[in-house]
């Protein structure tokens, strides 16, 4: 990874883009910096996923998504980053323990139920057997109140974690100086 000093023009261009509300860039941007045009690809796809304002489903749950997912792929570096953004959306620690201890148990269903809990079954499919999904497992989501669009978001959390999580546990990234979650502080 590249640090700043390092960095000719180009890189700096994506590497300004890629900062956080805090002024740092994360490793799972900056293990990027050998090709920085897949660290602008990244940036970009990152924050359409999460980012949007045209997203609907609840930050705290989109995140909880991402947990789940990087907890199925055993993803430490995202699961690190993604839980303390969801537990600190939560506002509520009892509330997010009993969550976390589904999430780590493979047992949504102890936390959640209807919408949301059809939503990370439907993560775990198609995490763990993407070649399984089927069109009932869409209309299941439908079943349970979910319109295509936030059915669209969902796909495209659960797509990008496995992405990210791939990278990450391929590379070997770790959160070593990181600000650890969205909302943390330096």
């Amino acid at each position: 990874m590249i640090p700043d000093d390092e960095a000719d023009d180009a890189l700096l261009d994506v590497l300004k883009l890629a900062r956080t509300p805090h002024g740092t860039v994360d490793n799972v941007m900056r293990v990027h910096s050998l090709r920085p045009s897949t660290m602008r690809g990244h940036v970009v796809l990152y924050r359409a996923v999460l980012h949007d304002r045209a997203n609907t489903l609840p930050t705290w749950f989109q995140e909880t998504i991402s947990s789940y997912v990087s907890i199925l792929n055993d993803c430490s570096y995202s699961l690190a980053n993604h839980w303390a953004n969801a537990r600190h959306l939560i506002a509520d620690d009892s509330r997010a323990d009993r969550i976390e201890v589904a999430l780590h148990t493979r047992r949504p269903e102890d936390a959640f139920d209807g919408r949301e809990l059809a939503l990370l079954r439907y993560a775990s499919k198609l995490t763990l057997e993407p070649g399984r999904i089927k069109k009932s497992d869409v209309d299941a989501l439908r079943i349970a109140g979910l319109d295509d669009g936030e059915i669209l978001e969902a796909n495209q959390i659960v797509g990008y974690f496995n992405y990210v999580n791939r990278c990450l546990n391929g590379l070997g990234v770790t959160t070593d100086g990181d600000v650890v979650g969205y909302y943390g502080r330096n």
